[in-house]
Order: C-alpha cells, then structure tokens, then sequence
C-alpha cells in the first residue's frame, strides 16, 4: 500500500488542496492521501497569525468535508488528538510503527522543502518516508541536501491561498468555488474568519 500522508493547517482547507492532491496521488500512484490538520503549525508562532487560525476541531471537520467524496482520501486527527505544536516527524513516525507494511510518502510544496533544514528532526523524517515535492505559485523548487529523498512532481499552478479566502470572508466577498460548497457553508454557519 503507498500511501501519501498531507499535513498542514487547512485554514481552511480549498480547491488547490485537493487539486494538488488528486493531481499526486494518480502521478505517483498512491492508493490513498491521508490529510493532516495540524494542531498548532510550528513555523507559524506569531500572535499575528495565531489569532487568525480557526480552532482546530472546526479545521478537522472543513477537511473532513472536503475530502468526504473522494474514496481515496481521508482525514487524521492524529496531531489534533496529540496537542500543542505538531511536528512532522511524530507524525510520521506514528504512521510508519502503525503500518509497517505501508509505504508511506510526505507531500510537501516547494516552499515547505526550502524550509525543511529548520523542521524538527528533518534526517529522521527522510529516513522513515519519501518526499513527494510539488511547485507552489511564486516557488521554484530549489536544491536541497534532501534532494535525494525526494520525487519532485510537477502540478498546475494554482494561485488559491487560505489567507486570501479568510481576507474575501473578513471583507464579506464570495469565496464560491475557491473552497468546495459544503466547506463554505460551514464557514458561515459556524462564523469563522469574521
């Protein structure tokens, strides 16, 4: 089973997640995508920016909304249940001793593996999964000492971003086919971005 794990903080989760997604999966023929929503990003600590991140029960549940009609997608809760920063590396290493007869991969933008010499344990993250690295709008894909554990796949540019749909909600704009419909009734219903 190759299995593709996805992490970030969905805030919220939208149509450039799933594109990109979908897009990996078939390229690299995984059988599934498991999305995980953070708990608390760790290269995002700023008061600033914390205060603008929806709780993380209401991230689970838009990712779990958004994925529910793909039969190979699904959604962890994993670094939720865990609590506090979530560090790629537990997370990893959780799936890895969970199934070890699994194949996994770490889907990760170009933007994320120019940074990934600051993450927590980045040779022990290398050691357990193979990086799938995907072009990010506005990112080339730069030369890493982690090259070499990494595919890189090459996926449409798409130039949606979360601060620009929690920007449209603030300033009372439609965010219609920028995040799947159920998603953007949840953001309403629940009063999130205001």
């Amino acid at each position: 089973m190759r299995v593709g794990i996805f992490g970030g903080t969905f805030n919220p989760p939208h149509i450039g997640h799933l594109i990109v997604a979908e897009f990996i999966r078939e390229e690299a023929k995984l059988n599934k995508i498991i999305f995980v929503p953070c708990a608390i990003p760790p290269h995002k600590q700023n008061q600033g920016y914390l205060s603008q991140i929806a709780s993380p029960h209401h991230r689970f549940e838009m990712v779990k909304i958004a994925v529910k009609n793909n039969p190979f997608f699904e959604v962890s809760d994993i670094e939720i249940k865990r609590g506090g920063v979530s560090y790629t590396v537990e997370t990893v290493s959780y799936f890895v001793e969970r199934f070890p007869t699994y194949t996994f991969y770490l889907l990760i933008g170009a933007d994320q593996f120019r940074e990934l010499h600051t993450w927590k344990d980045p040779d022990e993250i290398v050691k357990r999964v193979r990086l799938i690295v995907f072009n990010r709008y506005g990112y080339a894909i730069p030369e890493s000492k982690f090259s070499q554990f990494a595919d890189f796949i090459t996926i449409p540019n798409i130039d949606v971003s979360a601060s620009a749909i929690r920007s449209r909600v603030r300033s009372g704009k439609s965010i219609r086919y920028l995040v799947p419909a159920e998603v953007e009734e949840y953001i309403y219903a629940k009063g999130l971005y205001r």
